[in-house]
């Protein structure tokens, strides 16, 4: 490829390939995915994508695929401009008494939940399957907590890219999801 060929793609293409042989994110369904996005977001009709559903975006991996870390820096952008927005409706809607309150309540039910005796913060999974490994989780679940009760600095980047070893009996990952999801949206929420 010359160089004139390699910086036409560079200008056409938004996020840099996987490097080597690794496998990232279909470029056609990133594209898809980003054009619905930024169609949805210039329509600006309340609903007509949600912050949660970008967070809940997957694409296939692929051999030349985009790498996924840019693609999923670009996706925690676009979250928060929908949070962003979703926040104002809310406000305009709602008041912002009780755009605290709902939200204060949100982040009550995760403080309730994390308040649980380490190990016994989840549901675990029968012994011979894999789950989230209960110390990692646990070590994060404990930070969360200090950012809803006292404010300790948590960023909803860092929340998004946590990741955990599986372990055999570990936490049943939809649950951990769920929550860390809703401690996203609080962190939204609150700005």
């Amino acid at each position: 490829m010359t160089d004139t060929e390699r910086d036409r793609r560079t200008a056409t293409t938004p996020f840099p390939d996987a490097p080597g042989r690794k496998k990232g994110y279909e470029k056609r369904a990133v594209d898809t995915f980003l054009e619905k996005a930024r169609a949805a977001f210039e329509a600006d009709e309340p609903g007509a994508l949600r912050s949660t559903e970008v967070r809940s975006a997957s694409f296939p991996l692929v051999r030349g695929g985009y790498a996924i870390g840019p693609v999923d820096a670009a996706l925690g952008r676009v979250e928060d401009a929908f949070a962003a927005r979703e926040r104002e409706y809310a406000l305009s809607r709602l008041g912002a008494r009780a755009w605290v309150a709902e939200t204060r309540d949100t982040a009550q039910v995760i403080l309730d939940r994390l308040a649980r005796p380490r190990g016994s913060r989840f549901d675990r999974v029968g012994i011979l399957s894999f789950g989230y490994s209960v110390d990692e989780v646990d070590v994060v679940a404990d930070r969360i907590a200090r950012y809803l009760a006292t404010g300790d600095p948590v960023t909803p980047e860092q929340v998004r890219s946590v990741a955990f070893r599986a372990q055999r009996g570990g936490y049943r990952e939809a649950q951990v999801d769920a929550v860390l999801d809703a401690v996203v949206e609080v962190m939204l929420a609150v700005g």
